[in-house]
């Protein structure tokens, strides 16, 4: 059995909570340099891949590619240069190590972008094209005459125009952006802020030139069909039908990819601190006050090493910070 600190454990399992515990921890420099029986240090734990179950708990493989992209980068921005360029018994840097683990994942992500933009480029495309020839089709034809609109004057027509250009502006948009997704080199990092963006970009602007195609069909629907109201009105309501699925299917995975790619992060940097270092400043030797530094909380007699009394006073004590598990319970038991 591979003999693993507590910290590395819980990047090797992907668990944020514990690991943003021990994140402000005064002695964690001194931590990330142990390795296991193999050499593995705690950004070789980040490099390989998550358990299945963490992972299934992210939609989609490129967002899968995302998160653990996102680990490796937020423990890497706490270790030292030297412990990036360290070997395991492999000879293995951690990054080259990643590289090996996530080259599946990788692949995986790719046909999923690849497969959801060829889809919505379809859609886009097909939008785009209606709404350039409702353009030069409009409702109620063209004076003989001018050559003007007959419902030029009219304030649903300007309704029907404004919405039918934007509906096209931002199909063309989306089909834009998902051509990028199809022609992008697809490389590690792309997954970490360029994929997700361009598709957050072309959803964004798909969902939104849907919503503006309805509103010129309802708006050219009331210019032809004036006095209809008992004809018009379902109409429009069923006009909310294909806005409200498309809504439906895309929104949440829009929403979850937007608070991946620009949220707070993996970690909780502002956990509630839980150790106390006072140092007396000079201005504190006369006014009796003292500055405070490190994590604020229960205390034990040695903060660097994770011992039985210190776990339960994580889990029981007056101060307590986490929910036991059924195997805390069992530790919590022993003497």
């Amino acid at each position: 059995m591979n003999r693993r600190s507590i910290f590395q454990s819980a990047v090797l399992h992907r668990q944020a909570k514990i690991f943003s515990l021990i994140y402000r921890l005064h002695g964690r420099n001194v931590m990330v340099y142990d390795g296991d029986d193999s050499y593995h240090n705690i950004l070789h734990m980040a490099g390989m891949s998550a358990d299945s179950t963490q992972l299934n708990r992210v939609p989609g493989a490129a967002l899968q590619m995302q998160r653990e992209l996102q680990w490796f980068k937020e423990v890497e921005s706490i270790v030292f240069p030297k412990v990036t360029e360290a070997l395991n018994k492999d000879k293995l840097k951690p990054r080259e190590l990643f590289t090996k683990n996530h080259k599946n994942l990788m692949k995986e992500g790719e046909q999923w972008m690849k497969d959801t933009a060829t889809s919505c480029t379809v859609v886009g495309a097909l939008i785009a094209t209606i709404m350039f020839a409702a353009a030069f089709t409009v409702p109620g034809g063209n004076d003989q005459n001018t050559g003007f609109p007959i419902f030029l004057n009219e304030n649903v027509f300007m309704l029907f125009i404004v919405s039918d250009s934007l509906s096209l502006f931002s199909s063309a948009t989306s089909v834009l952006m998902f051509l990028g997704i199809l022609t992008t080199r697809y490389a590690e990092e792309d997954f970490l802020k360029s994929l997700p963006t361009k598709m957050i970009i072309g959803l964004s602007t798909l969902f939104f030139s849907i919503v503006s195609m309805m509103i010129a069909f309802c708006a050219a629907l009331l210019l032809m069909l004036r006095g209809q109201s008992w004809f018009v009105i379902p109409v429009i309501c069923l006009a909310s039908v294909p806005v409200t699925l498309f809504a439906l299917m895309q929104f949440p995975l829009l929403v979850d990819m937007f608070i991946s790619t620009y949220g707070s992060g993996i970690f909780d940097r502002k956990m509630k601190r839980w150790l106390l270092h006072k140092k007396t400043t000079e201005k504190g030797l006369l006014s009796g006050e003292t500055e405070r530094y490190g994590l604020e909380g229960p205390q034990t007699i040695d903060p660097v090493i994770f011992d039985n009394p210190y776990f339960k006073e994580l889990f029981v004590g007056e101060d307590r910070l986490l929910q036991p598990s059924e195997t805390a319970k069992v530790h919590l038991r022993a003497p």
